[in-house]
């Protein structure tokens, strides 16, 4: 098994990367620090958001980032309250970009 970085860890380096690329991001929830998940808005200031989750393929054993939620930005908010509803240990860090960028795609990140 590949050794994992501690949310706390990803969230400071992913925050760090977005920041170089001059793209607004906040943590508006603070999750375990250790093992908690996270979760990422993009919000594209015209009203509409996105939302991702790291998803686990069990049969080919990669992780991908997969939408949540997607739609109006009241929506996705929903969405996202909810996760946290049912996992506290959640991150959520949220974006503010009108071209949408999370760098999500990007490697170190899509995997």
């Amino acid at each position: 098994m590949t050794p994992r970085l501690t949310a706390d860890f990803w969230v400071r380096a992913y925050l760090a990367r977005l920041r170089l690329a001059d793209i607004p991001a906040f943590v508006t929830a603070k999750g375990d620090a250790t093992a908690g998940t996270v979760l990422v808005k993009c919000a594209t200031l015209d009203g509409q958001a996105r939302a991702w989750h790291r998803s686990f393929n069990l049969m080919t054993g990669e992780r991908a980032w997969v939408v949540l939620a997607e739609g109006a930005e009241a929506d996705v908010d929903g969405a996202v309250a909810r996760q946290r509803r049912f996992d506290p240990d959640l991150w959520v860090i949220e974006i503010e970009d009108r071209q949408g960028r999370t760098l999500l795609d990007e490697p170190g990140l899509s995997e």
